[in-house]
């Protein structure tokens, strides 16, 4: 039997021009010999040895011509965990031989060409890495995560148009991939289509009702439309679900601070006061404070904002609302860091690097709103007082003219007397 499958194995080889299956040969060589020396010496091996003359010479090849009556491909079953043995060793040049060869000779080889993009994309050959995953899409229609593989690639490489007609095939064929909805909503509010976007999320919540994140970029996308309103329900509804979203929690009080509601402001600073946002918040409640007439806290809060972020200084001595408290910022807030110091503000802001664009693109257009309404409120105030001061001097003009007029009248009046006179 052992020589029959050896003789099968070999045949093989040839049919297939397939150099895999020399190293099955040798093995099941290996065994046979063991065999042979067994019966030529009359030897009584031991259960090792006869387990092993079993296993390589009969069990293996067994197996081999199995998979292959089942269509399944050992050679590529076997490069492919080469390739596998290389990649846990960092050698991805030696990965990407074995896997080149496989799907040249086997152009069908889905895991082949997946596997191969992997190792363009670990070594940054992202064009490459494309053209694989695209042509293991072509082998499988449904390979959903390749899909979204692609469609990273294109972002990128900033090919975002690309990016949004391929995100939009998958939306269309798999409407409750949650990551290609997002991504694809990202991507639409990187292009200023935020209407689109809109759709995108809100059709990505009829499969998931209870997710925060979805309500958070929809709050974000609503930001941007200047609908505080739809904006300010979606950031709710996001911090009633996770109570731990700092993020939805100041975005709120920037609206609710926007639509000049202080209390409800401080309130939503209050519960902002974490992570990457504790600095910002102790900022904005010191504003608060400080538009309120409390001195003292709004001092406080704003030695504190500064104190753990350096860089509000500049923006604190721009603010028209500390304008009374300015002179009592702290000196050693405008030392430079100290060296302990140092460490906490790189890590913070280390942290604030990992937030999405958008929602920090999203909580400056809030900040910048804030800043306009608070000048439109300035100018409003300058041109009220421009009226009264022009209305003042319209009624001083107008009793002028009239006190012209009736010396005039007077004038007229003597002058015609004097000449009913003479």
């Amino acid at each position: 039997m052992a020589f029959s499958l050896f003789i099968i194995i070999f045949f093989k080889i040839i049919r297939k021009n397939d150099t895999n299956y020399i190293g099955v040969l040798v093995i099941e060589a290996i065994g046979v010999s063991i065999s042979f020396v067994e019966l030529s010496l009359g030897l009584d091996a031991n259960a090792f040895f006869k387990s092993l003359r079993y296993l390589l010479s009969i069990i293996l090849p067994l197996a081999i011509i199995f998979l292959e009556i089942k269509n399944i491909n050992f050679s590529e079953i076997l490069s492919l965990m080469t390739a596998k043995f290389w990649m846990m060793f960092g050698d991805t040049k030696a990965a990407k031989s074995v896997l080149v060869k496989l799907v040249t000779k086997y152009p069908e080889s889905y895991y082949g060409h997946k596997k191969l993009a992997e190792v363009y994309e670990k070594e940054g050959g992202m064009r490459r890495a494309i053209e694989e995953y695209v042509s293991a899409i072509d082998i499988k229609n449904d390979d959903y995560k390749s899909y979204f593989k692609i469609t990273e690639l294109l972002r990128d490489l900033n090919r975002k148009d690309e990016a949004i007609e391929m995100l939009n095939k998958l939306m269309k064929n798999k409407p409750d991939c949650y990551e290609g909805s997002c991504l694809l909503g990202e991507l639409l509010c990187e292009k200023e289509m935020f209407k689109e976007a809109v759709n995108v999320y809100q059709d990505a919540l009829k499969y998931r009702p209870a997710d925060f994140e979805l309500y958070y970029n929809l709050g974000i996308v609503y930001t941007r439309l200047s609908d505080f309103q739809m904006a300010k329900e979606m950031y709710e509804k996001a911090a009633e679900i996770n109570h731990l979203l700092f993020g939805a929690h100041y975005n709120l009080g920037q609206i609710a601070f926007i639509q000049r509601d202080l209390e409800l402001a401080e309130s939503y600073f209050k519960n902002s006061l974490e992570d990457e946002f504790e600095p910002i918040s102790y900022y904005q409640l010191a504003k608060i404070y400080a538009i309120k007439g409390e001195k003292d806290k709004a001092i406080n809060f704003l030695n504190k904002a500064i104190d753990l972020d350096k860089t509000l200084l500049k923006f604190a001595e721009k603010e028209r609302a500390f304008s009374a408290i300015r002179e009592y910022i702290t000196v050693s807030v405008k030392m430079e860091k100290e060296e302990g110091k140092a460490e906490v503000t790189e890590a913070k802001q280390e942290k604030v690097n990992i937030l999405k664009e958008q929602e920090k693109i999203a909580r400056q257009y809030l900040e910048s709103t804030t800043m306009l309404i608070e000048d439109m409120s300035e100018n409003e105030s300058k041109q009220k007082v421009a009226e009264k001061v022009n209305l003042i001097f319209s009624k001083r003009k107008d009793k002028n003219q009239e006190i012209e007029e009736t010396e005039k009248e007077q004038i007229i009046d003597e002058k015609q007397k004097q000449i009913g006179t003479n």
